[in-house]
């Protein structure tokens, strides 16, 4: 039986240290570019959105653990 009253167990990251992000896939939409992207140190995933070529991406997502 599942309780409405609990919260999903949280999977921290790896140790705390600055991500090294790679862009594993970029895909053009009319909010901008939407950049798919891993950690090269320890593969943490996220969605980030590009929405001026000339701005750095934002993330669209939180950080998703490589677990």
């Amino acid at each position: 039986m599942t309780s409405l009253h609990t919260l999903p167990v949280p999977h921290p990251t790896s140790a705390a240290h600055e991500h090294a992000w790679l862009i594993e896939s970029r895909h053009a939409t009319s909010e901008g570019v939407v950049l798919y992207v891993r950690c090269g140190d320890c593969g943490t995933r996220r969605v980030d959105l590009q929405a001026f070529p000339a701005m750095p991406p934002a993330a669209l997502s939180v950080e998703l653990d490589a677990r």
